[in-house]
């Protein structure tokens, strides 16, 4: 496997995303939202931290319990709506345009071109990371936050955010429209997102299989603080699945 290679069709197709608006709206829309959410739970940590010492006897609240998991929730939840924008166009377009063909007939290997496309996505979430990076700033100047917890949580939402894009180039990769494409990401990031809910009603050996197969359960662990082997190996095992996934299907067209 060639990284450099690699690396020119992530450069190439992250390149791509700014030659139409589309891109600067989506990151002003999320920059916007982020801004409002961030504002809102200042505000409200505020008041409930008077609550909070009123009832535990001066204790206070902690900032990532009042601040940053309602901001990175925020965040991930919005990363839910924008995957499929991000990984819509990546094989899509290519079948769309009839360069799928000459991609596929290119010297380049199969699995260089789907790391690279899934790296170009995931590169315009990394963009998103450094944008959005004056709050942990702001938060270390104002307060004192647990950097613990706070390095725990951003870690959790890349790689929450990394897997859902992963999702959505294997469904760009299986049509070529475009709004199909965004369709069958979504609702396959919903359902992987609330499997979880399942488990209430499922009988023990169920709801722990569900438990695990949610992609939102492992996420709870990042948010309290807490980095576990299973959490990042469950990530990086449903990111390399869904990359698998996608070669497989890319591979079959050769056949066709």
């Amino acid at each position: 496997m060639n990284f450099s290679t690699i690396w020119t069709i992530t450069r190439r197709e992250f390149r791509s995303n700014f030659t139409t608006p589309i891109a600067y709206i989506v990151l002003a829309l999320f920059l916007g939202i982020m801004g409002a959410t961030f504002s809102s739970s200042v505000l409200k940590f505020n008041e409930m931290n008077m609550q909070y010492q009123q009832y535990n006897m001066g204790k206070t609240m902690s900032i990532a319990e009042g601040i940053v998991n309602p901001l990175y929730g925020m965040m991930c939840t919005i990363f839910l709506f924008l995957s499929p924008a991000f990984t819509m166009r990546l094989f899509a377009e290519e079948k769309k345009n009839q360069t799928f063909q000459l991609l596929m007939t290119s010297p380049v290997k199969l699995w260089e071109i789907v790391i690279g496309k899934w790296l170009s996505a995931v590169l315009m979430v990394a963009v998103i990371f450094l944008l959005t990076g004056v709050y942990p700033i702001i938060l270390f100047l104002a307060g004192n936050p647990d950097k613990g917890s706070l390095f725990a949580t951003i870690l959790g939402t890349f790689l929450l955010s990394a897997s859902l894009l992963s999702v959505g180039v294997l469904f760009s990769a299986v049509t070529e429209n475009q709004i199909v494409a965004v369709v069958l990401t979504f609702f396959g990031n919903l359902l992987l997102w609330m499997v979880n809910w399942f488990a209430s009603s499922a009988s023990p050996a169920a709801a722990d299989f569900f438990q695990n197969l949610s992609i939102i359960s492992h996420y709870m662990n990042f948010m309290r603080g807490v980095i576990q082997s299973g959490d990042v190996v469950y990530y990086v095992s449903f990111i390399f699945v869904s990359l698998f996934l996608t070669h497989r299907v890319l591979d079959s067209y050769r056949w066709r």
